[in-house]
């Protein structure tokens, strides 16, 4: 379990270092392109997700899980990897020639999305699925960082004025383009050569495909919710409402979802050696670290969100209040999906139900996108994603239904959900009492988590004294 509790810190940073880049810059980029231009940049690149999206044909899930199941056998593991590197370069090209022909020769958005095709050809370099197989993440963190904070002081030396966005855009896109490409520095002592005459690349085509149902069906609800923003509205700014408080919901999202990264390779291994007990006994751990962690960080985004968006994001930025309030039960949610489809459905191989419980959500997120958007723009996006984020879980809920006693695990929960909503009624007066700045908002966090924490220790919660302890021994060492 050290191993376990190892890469989730390892791959913990590493999803909070992608997030924290945009959340260093974001204060000082939505000073200086304007709510316009961040709006435009937001559109435009959730058109390119779905290039990325198609060229990758559910390869990141399909290769994670792969390599996992073979990571102490070399030979196999080696195989495996050749062959999905050169499927995905197979892919990705195809997506990347279309890309060119239809959105970077013309149009009024040319010049952004021509510098975006480094999204695409990131996503071709990109073999974070091979370290997270391995379950070998410092690596990933390493490499990352010097790539990541060299993107940030470029972003702040050349980004001046709304004037800038192309700039911003290469920053952005050369920053992810290196980032990826930077992990390859670590193959050749990881992964051996293999005779070209036994790569087979057919075996794989079929079960990515499988794969790649549930990824489309994902990007509804992911990606797909700003450029319906964007084309049913035609506002840029509304675009940049929405995105802007997804931001900092996503931020705290990282700290619980990045547990399934690392679970999963864990469960895939134990299932294939048959050892459903432990299988079992980590998923019971893994929703009990979600209540603990999820429903605090949901009730405490709700309640300093009206101190924290007027000083963070500066004027021109109110609407991104209302549309942290409405989306940020989605913390919630999606942790508890991830435990149910990431950690359980997806190792074990019910991919079947998985696919299905996604396609629900893919289609009650775009019928609520059009019954609510032209009606309440960003807000009526943000509340068909909970809405479609929640039918998501509940379908994986009732799929699992025989294996989990979702109702049991609710009540041995249920004290981390009252603790969390007591914090979050003291909070708010806090919040609303004291003027908007970055000592007001850092203050309301301190007072909420010893507001829950001293509740939990009140309760004599485990996860608390866990935790607790841990953190005395490694202070003490």
């Amino acid at each position: 379990m050290n191993k376990v509790v190892r890469n989730y810190i390892y791959n913990l940073s590493y999803q909070v270092l992608v997030l924290i880049v945009p959340l260093i810059t974001t204060p000082y980029v939505s000073r200086v392109l304007g709510a316009k231009g961040v709006g435009t940049f937001s559109y435009t690149n959730s058109i390119v997700q779905y290039f990325i999206l198609f060229g990758c044909v559910g390869l990141n899930l399909y290769g994670q899980r792969e390599i996992a199941y073979v990571q102490h056998e070399k030979e196999k593991r080696d195989k495996v990897f050749w062959e999905l590197v050169i499927l995905r370069i197979i892919t990705v090209s195809v997506s990347l020639l279309v890309y060119f022909f239809s959105l970077a020769s013309h149009g009024t958005y040319a010049l952004i999305f021509s510098i975006m095709s480094l999204d695409v050809l990131a996503s071709m370099v990109d073999i974070s699925w091979f370290f997270q197989g391995i379950e070998e993440f410092k690596k990933i963190v390493v490499r990352n960082f010097i790539v990541k904070i060299t993107g940030v002081l470029l972003i702040f030396l050349f980004v001046k004025s709304a004037n800038d966005l192309y700039i911003y855009v290469i920053c952005q896109s050369t920053t992810l383009f290196l980032g990826n490409l930077s992990m390859w520095a670590y193959i050749p002592k990881l992964v051996g050569k293999v005779q070209l005459k036994k790569i087979d690349i057919k075996r794989h085509v079929k079960p990515t495909l499988v794969l790649f149902l549930p990824q489309i069906a994902t990007s509804v609800y992911t990606v797909l919710d700003k450029t319906m923003i964007g084309l049913l509205t035609g506002v840029e700014e509304e675009v940049a409402y929405y995105e802007q408080g997804q931001k900092i919901v996503k931020i705290a999202m990282a700290l619980v979802t990045s547990l399934g990264t690392v679970m999963m390779p864990r469960i895939a291994n134990l299932f294939k050696q048959n050892q459903l007990e432990q299988v079992r006994a980590h998923l019971l751990k893994s929703f009990r670290f979600v209540f603990f962690l999820s429903f605090p960080m949901m009730f405490g985004l709700m309640a300093v969100s009206c101190n924290l968006v007027p000083w963070f994001f500066g004027s021109g930025y109110d609407k991104v209040v209302p549309n942290m309030m409405v989306i940020s039960p989605i913390l919630v949610i999606i942790a508890l999906s991830n435990i149910m489809g990431t950690q359980y459905l997806l190792p074990i191989g019910r991919q079947k139900e998985y696919t299905f419980s996604v396609v629900v959500g893919c289609v009650v997120n775009f019928s609520m996108n059009i019954l609510l958007i032209p009606h309440f723009l960003s807000i009526g996006a943000a509340i068909a994603t909970v809405i479609a984020e929640s039918s998501v879980t509940g379908v994986q809920i009732y799929c699992i239904r025989k294996d989990f006693d979702f109702g049991h695990i609710m009540k041995e929960n249920i004290h981390y959900v009252i603790s969390a909503f007591f914090m979050f009624v003291l909070t708010s007066f806090l919040a609303k009492f004291l003027r908007p700045s970055i000592i007001s908002t850092f203050l309301c966090v301190v007072v909420g988590a010893s507001i829950y924490l001293g509740i939990l220790a009140i309760m004599k919660d485990d996860m608390f004294f866990q935790g607790k302890k841990m953190l005395g021994s490694r202070f003490i060492k």
